[in-house]
C-alpha cells in the first residue's frame, strides 16, 4: 500500500479540476494519477452514500480505455463492484447512475486537444460539487497496486434507458418526413444519436465519420467545420445537421443552409419548446435570453456546469416549478419534471446534447417551418467566440488584472471602435458592456491553456469581428 496526497498529485503531475471534472495531458494522467482521484473520490462519496456499485463510461478517445482500467482498479480495491457501461455519452451515464442510484465515473476531454484527456465524478444524485472538488483534493488515499484486470464486457443497460428517454417524450414519428445529416467525426454519442433520430422518423444521413479523434469545440467552431456545413447542406438539401462534441453532452446543430447555430440560442429555442419558466445560465450567455421575455427568472452565474446546477437548486421553490439551465456551448441542464402534451420527461442536471438538438427540430416542425424561422421570433442580438490557444493561464490573469486596473489598457484591448464602457461584470473573468451596445467577455479557460474571448452585438457580422478585433489586439 502507499499513501499519497491528491494535493501532491496536483503538483507533481500537472491533473487539477477545471471547470468540469479532472482534466490534463494524457502523458501526465500515468495509471497511478488516475487511480489516486478514483479512490479519492470514492473516500468523498462514501461519506455521505452507502456505494456498493459504480457505474463506469468512457469517451472514444484512445487513452480512455487505459484510464478506465486504472479507475476500475481502485474501485475494486474498495471493494466495489464495476458497473461498465462502455463508450456512450456522458449524459447517458449520468441518467443511469442517477436511476441506480449508485455514483459513475466518466473518462472523457470532451472537446478539449486530442493530447489531454479528464475524469468527471457523479455522485448518485448528480455532478459534484466544487465542495466536493475541494474534499477530492484534500483527500489523502491508500493506494494498492494495480489488480491488472481488463475492463468488463460493457452494459449496455444505460445507452437503452437514454434511447428510451427521448422515443417517450417526443412523439411518434414526429421526424418523418424530415432529412436529416449526423457530423459523426469521433463523438461517442454519434451511433446513439442515429438510433434516436431514426426512431423519431427521421432519414438520415451519415457524414464525416473518423475513428481519429476531432475536438469539435461548440463554442468555437473550426473554420473547416463552418465550411463543411454549408458544403454539406448544399450537396445533400438537408433540413438539418446534428453534431455533438466528443463526449455528447454540448450540441451542435445547423439551420438547412448548413449554418451552425449557436448554443445559448439552441438552448433559449429548448427552453421556450419545453415551456421552462426559470432559466439559469452562466454569464457569458446571450443577453436575448432575457430580451425575448420568455421567463419568469433569469439568473446568471459563473461559467461551468456546478454553478449552474447550484443556480438550478437556488432558484426551484417545488418540483413543478419547470427550471432548466444552459450554457453558451449548448449543453442543457433540466432541473425538474416537465409534462408536454402528457409526454413526461425527468430532470437529468448535466449537460445534455440530444434534447436541445431534438428540441430545435419539434419546435420548427410544429410551426411547419425551417429551423432559420425560429431564429427570426428572437431578440436580434448575436454573438460570437473564439480563443487564443498555448495561452497560459497566469498570463490570462495578469491580463486581467492590467486591464481593470488601467482603463487605458481596457480601451486599447477592448474597444478597437473607441466605443466607451459603461458597465462591467466579474462574475466569471472580465465582461465589458459598451455604449453602442456591444459587450466584451474574456475568460482564462477552465480546461487548457486558452484565453477565450465571447463577443455580442446588433449583428453577426459585427459581433465575429469583434471577436476577432480583439484576441489580434491581445495577440500583438
Amino acid at each position: 500500500m502507499k499513501t499519497i496526497t491528491i494535493r501532491n498529485v496536483m503538483e507533481s503531475s500537472g491533473v487539477a479540476f477545471g471547470t468540469s471534472g479532472a482534466r490534463g495531458l494524457v502523458s501526465q494522467m500515468t495509471d497511478e494519477v488516475c487511480t489516486a482521484y478514483a479512490a479519492a473520490f470514492l473516500d468523498v462519496v462514501r461519506q455521505s452514500f452507502n456505494v456498493k456499485r459504480i457505474a463506469l463510461g468512457i469517451d472514444l478517445r484512445p487513452s480512455s480505455p487505459r484510464i478506465a482500467a486504472a479507475c476500475a482498479s481502485a474501485i475494486r480495491a474498495q471493494g466495489i463492484a464495476v458497473d461498465y457501461c462502455g463508450a456512450l455519452p456522458t449524459p447517458a451515464l449520468a441518467l443511469y447512475a442517477q436511476t441506480q442510484g449508485i455514483p459513475a465515473i466518466m473518462v472523457t476531454g470532451s472537446h478539449i486537444p486530442f493530447d489531454r484527456n479528464g475524469i468527471k465524478f457523479y455522485r448518485p444524485d448528480g455532478e459534484i460539487t466544487k465542495a466536493d472538488e475541494l474534499a477530492i483534493a484534500d483527500a489523502t488515499v491508500q493506494l494498492a497496486d494495480s489488480d491488472g484486470q481488463p475492463l468488463p464486457v460493457a452494459n449496455a443497460a444505460a445507452l437503452d434507458q437514454f434511447v428510451r428517454r427521448y422515443l417517450d417524450f417526443f412523439p411518434a414519428n414526429c421526424f418523418s418526413g424530415l432529412h436529416l445529416g449526423i457530423y459523426e467525426h469521433s463523438s461517442v454519442a454519434r451511433d446513439v444519436l442515429r438510433r434516436i433520430l431514426e426512431g423519431l422518423g427521421a432519414d438520415v444521413v451519415s457524414l464525416g465519420r473518423t475513428e481519429e479523434f476531432v475536438p469539435i469545440d461548440t463554442e468555437a467552431v473550426a473554420e473547416v467545420d463552418v465550411q463543411r456545413g454549408k458544403q454539406w447542406a448544399a450537396e445533400h438539401h438537408f433540413d438539418a445537421i446534428i453534431s455533438t462534441d466528443g463526449d455528447g453532452d454540448r450540441p451542435l446543430i445547423s439551420d438547412e443552409t448548413g449554418t451552425w447555430l449557436r448554443g445559448d440560442i439552441v438552448g433559449l429555442i429548448c427552453s421556450r419548446y419545453l415551456g421552462a419558466r426559470k432559466v439559469v445560465v452562466p454569464v457569458s450567455c446571450n443577453t436575448a435570453i432575457e430580451l425575448s421575455g420568455s421567463f419568469e427568472t433569469v439568473q446568471r452565474t459563473r461559467i461551468g456546469s456546478p454553478y449552474v446546477i447550484a443556480g438550478m437548486q437556488a432558484v426551484a421553490s417545488g418540483s413543478d416549478d419547470a427550471v432548466v439551465g444552459f450554457e453558451a456551448n449548448g449543453g442543457f441542464l433540466v432541473g425538474s419534471r416537465f409534462d408536454r402534451a402528457g409526454r413526461k420527461l425527468a430532470p437529468l442536471p448535466t449537460r445534455d446534447s440530444i434534447l436541445p438538438a431534438l428540441a430545435v427540430l419539434a419546435a420548427a416542425r410544429e410551426r411547419n417551418g425551417k429551423v432559420s424561422a425560429l431564429l427570426r421570433d428572437l431578440p436580434a442580438r448575436y454573438t460570437a467566440s473564439d480563443r487564443l490557444q498555448e495561452f497560459p493561464v497566469a498570463r490570462s490573469k495578469q491580463l486581467l488584472e492590467e486591464l481593470v486596473s488601467d482603463p487605458q489598457a481596457l480601451l486599447k484591448y477592448l474597444a478597437p471602435d473607441r466605443s466607451k464602457p459603461v458597465g462591467s461584470d466579474s462574475t466569471d473573468g472580465l465582461r465589458i458592456t459598451f455604449d453602442n451596445g456591444d459587450i466584451v467577455h474574456l475568460r482564462p479557460s477552465g480546461n487548457a491553456p486558452e484565453l477565450r474571448c465571447y463577443c455580442e452585438s446588433s449583428t453577426q457580422e459585427r459581433a465575429m469581428q469583434l471577436v476577432q478585433q480583439v484576441l489580434a489586439q491581445i495577440r500583438n
